[in-house]
């Protein structure tokens, strides 16, 4: 079969696709990029929670030992910030992280992260799909050449270098989290051990769970903090915590559109940074205008965090983020990190002394309320790639009586109503799946928005 890396990492249905085999191939694919590219012969190596993880990181550490390659690996479950981390802070020429992130139980994935400490580039990872043989050759593992490290210590000992963890601990703030049964678990307890814990348990199949921090899949973290009220803050991670939901400590959920305001919020109002945002393009008109009053340049780019982490090795972004939870801000590696923004907003509200809500109030005090929905259609190919054809031709000109004034079509299609409010539809380049996003003013707006869309695209 023809390996192809999508928007994030090549992913596959476990013992279909994504056999030893295939990660074999993958592998050799990476061996000849570095020797190609004359990297430094150093690759990170870690697995999430999910099944087989362990099997396939031997996997990988065999053709990479066995080729020449040294190997820093861990032998737990580990993050892929952490592995994004080690891979710069190490100096190695790539790191390699199996996950497949929020996909269902029955995918793994591989991920490629660049020297710099980032999702390996486009061009990067179009040479390692080309290199990559139909057959893996046979090579014999070389145990001198792997180095077996503790990943997420390494990572939580760069934090408390980093960050104010001594005023957080001392604080009075309580932190609730849910790892989603993934590899979370084995960082932010140990950076806050008073936290409030759920779903911190290592479970393969996530008990059905897709463990993506949106609001469809914490219904059962919302009763969890109604049940145990007290905390200042939630926060949930996805299956390899490089991504951030959050909720307030009532439970309500904060989208990720509002925590890239928030962020924004802190560093420019309540820090005085400055430096370019960058942000994807299914992302608020609200960072736009937030941009335009404090001058800051705004860089919108194609769905896919490598896009935003281009930019990171070549300015200083004060925060690139995208709908999906995705962010990366200043002072850290040009990586998406949930566990890293989590700690920023704590301690943003150590620093403010003021509650979540309060800050969320601020927000729309000065740029008005606004409401997103997302719902991911899965249908059949052919009516998938018939409405892609109707966008390319310009067929939706108005959903109901909802008339579009503009169509911006970067990655996708988003149809703008007015200023403030559009729809936007984008078939999906990880999963089998047609993405329809909306903007409104109030949540029955925004829901209005989202049914007309289906009316239109949809047969009756």
């Amino acid at each position: 079969m023809k390996i192809k890396f999508g928007t994030d990492g090549w992913r596959a249905i476990i013992a279909k696709e994504f056999t030893t085999e295939n990660v074999a191939r993958v592998t050799y694919g990476v061996v000849a990029y570095l020797k190609d590219e004359k990297r430094e012969p150093k690759v990170v190596l870690g697995f999430d929670c999910r099944f087989g993880g362990k099997l396939f990181a031997e996997t990988v550490a065999e053709v990479l030992s066995g080729s020449g390659i040294q190997v820093i690996c861990c032998d737990t479950p580990t993050t892929t910030p952490a592995v994004s981390l080690a891979t710069v802070e190490l100096n190695a020429g790539l790191g390699i992280i199996l996950t497949a992130s929020h996909n269902p139980a029955s995918y793994n994935g591989y991920k490629l992260k660049g020297h710099f400490g980032g999702p390996l580039l486009s061009e990067g990872i179009t040479k390692v799909e080309a290199l990559i043989p139909d057959v893996a050759p046979s090579v014999n593992r070389n145990d001198e050449l792997i180095e077996v490290i503790d990943l997420n210590q390494f990572y939580i000992d760069y934090v408390h270098r980093k960050l104010e963890m001594p005023t957080i601990l001392k604080s009075k703030v309580c932190l609730a989290y849910d790892a989603m049964y993934g590899s979370g678990q084995f960082v932010l307890p140990k950076l806050l051990p008073n936290a409030k814990l759920f779903r911190n348990e290592w479970n393969p199949h996530f008990y059905g769970l897709s463990p993506e921090p949106i609001m469809r899949n914490l219904e059962e973290f919302q009763h969890f903090l109604k049940k145990n009220p007290g905390s200042d803050l939630a926060l949930i991670n996805d299956g390899d915590a490089d991504r951030i939901g959050l909720m307030d400590g009532n439970g309500n959920f904060i989208d990720s559109h509002h925590i890239m305001l928030l962020l924004l919020h802190y560093f420019v109002n309540y820090k005085g940074m400055k430096g370019r945002v960058a942000t994807g393009f299914s992302s608020t008109q609200k960072i736009k205008q937030f941009c335009a009053k404090h001058q800051l340049h705004l860089d919108i780019v194609p769905i896919g965090f490598k896009h935003i982490c281009e930019l990171m090795t070549k300015h200083d972004i004060l925060m690139g983020g995208e709908e999906s939870g995705g962010i990366a801000v200043a002072g850290h590696i040009p990586e998406r990190d949930g566990i890293w923004n989590g700690l920023i907003l704590t301690q943003m509200l150590v620093e403010t002394k003021k509650t979540i809500n309060q800050l969320l109030q601020e927000i729309g005090d000065e740029y008005g309320a606004f409401f997103f929905k997302r719902i991911d259609l899965t249908l059949p190919d052919s009516l998938k790639n018939n409405i892609v054809a109707n966008c390319k031709s310009g067929l939706y000109r108005a959903f109901g009586e909802l008339k579009v004034d503009r169509v911006e079509d970067l990655d996708g299609w988003k149809y703008y109503l007015n200023d403030d409010e559009w729809v936007m539809i984008r078939a999906s380049g990880t999963e089998p799946v047609l993405r329809t996003y909306a903007e409104g003013r109030t949540e029955a707006r925004a829901e209005e928005i989202l049914a007309e869309c289906h009316k239109s695209i949809l047969p009756q």
